[in-house]
């Protein structure tokens, strides 16, 4: 909460416990209370948790979707208590055995998890494409979606990064139009709940999840701009995941630079808007 106070954030993310690690973190009421606590009387006004990494929802090993049923079971759980919008999940991975089965592995782990929690949701984070993970096509998460139950806790997080290297290019005001145009269709826009906000030091289709520092990957400073102004995404919380100049997360420097993208798209998408009302009007 202090860094993200540090940095100029209105939003955060955060693990609820040693991302790379299945030992859950005992955390009591007191701990909750103070969480609250202290982010009423902060700038912050959105906390999402990222689920650990190891969790597999996919995973045909019985041992792995127990453990990934726990965990993710947890962290929903510690998102009911701190007032989170979301845990964000990463859906699985069949590595070589066939989709469909997977799919609805993937769906029976997250319905249990949702059952054994109460409000919090489960935004499923759109994939950069890299072999056998699930959920990089909307096709994929909208098929999860729906072997899940299609709960209305069931939400939808957009990296920029993993889109551009699922081949969904986001530079350009039309692009992106025909790319959430997309969502609507498969998932539906009123399932986004969340973004990650990173540039991408790979190409478009790369299916590489190589995240930059805003500018200076490969979407760059006009492409984030026009990401960061789509009308679709306001008042989502959106969060950061560079590198940073010391390889040690975003510096405020970071941040202030992508509200800056912000003002610019919007800017531009206002300039563009009266340019085509004054044709309409010759």
């Amino acid at each position: 909460m202090g860094r993200g106070e540090e940095l100029g954030c209105e939003a955060i993310q955060i693990f609820n416990q040693s991302p790379r690690m299945w030992k859950a973190t005992a955390y009591g009421e007191d701990d909750f209370l103070a969480f609250r606590e202290r982010m009423d009387d902060s700038g912050i006004e959105s906390v999402i948790i990222h689920a650990v990494y190891l969790i597999n929802c996919a995973t045909p090993d019985r041992e792995l979707a127990s453990k990934s049923r726990k965990s993710l079971t947890h962290a929903l759980r510690i998102g009911d208590a701190i007032g989170a919008d979301g845990v964000v999940l990463h859906p699985g991975a069949r590595k070589d055995a066939p989709l469909e089965p997977a799919i609805k592995r993937a769906g029976k782990v997250i319905s249990a998890s949702l059952s054994d929690s109460e409000n919090c949701p489960i935004l499923i984070e759109q994939m950069a494409g890299h072999k056998g993970i699930l959920g990089t096509t909307f096709e994929e998460v909208e098929a999860i979606t729906e072997a899940a139950g299609a709960s209305d806790r069931i939400g939808l997080c957009l990296d920029s990064c993993h889109l551009f290297a699922a081949g969904y290019d986001v530079r350009t005001p039309d692009a992106l139009g025909v790319v959430l145009g997309e969502v609507d269709r498969r998932v539906g826009l009123e399932r986004l709940r969340a973004l990650h906000v990173n540039d991408s030091r790979e190409g478009l289709d790369s299916r590489r999840d190589r995240h930059a520092d805003l500018g200076a990957g490969e979407i760059g400073d006009r492409g984030m701009a026009c990401f960061l102004s789509a009308p679709e995404f306001e008042g989502l919380p959106a969060t950061m995941e560079t590198p940073g100049p010391d390889k040690t997360g975003p510096t405020a420097e970071d941040v202030g630079h992508a509200f800056e993208l912000r003002k610019k798209g919007l800017a531009s998408r206002r300039r563009k808007a009266a340019r085509q009302k004054k044709a309409r009007g010759r």
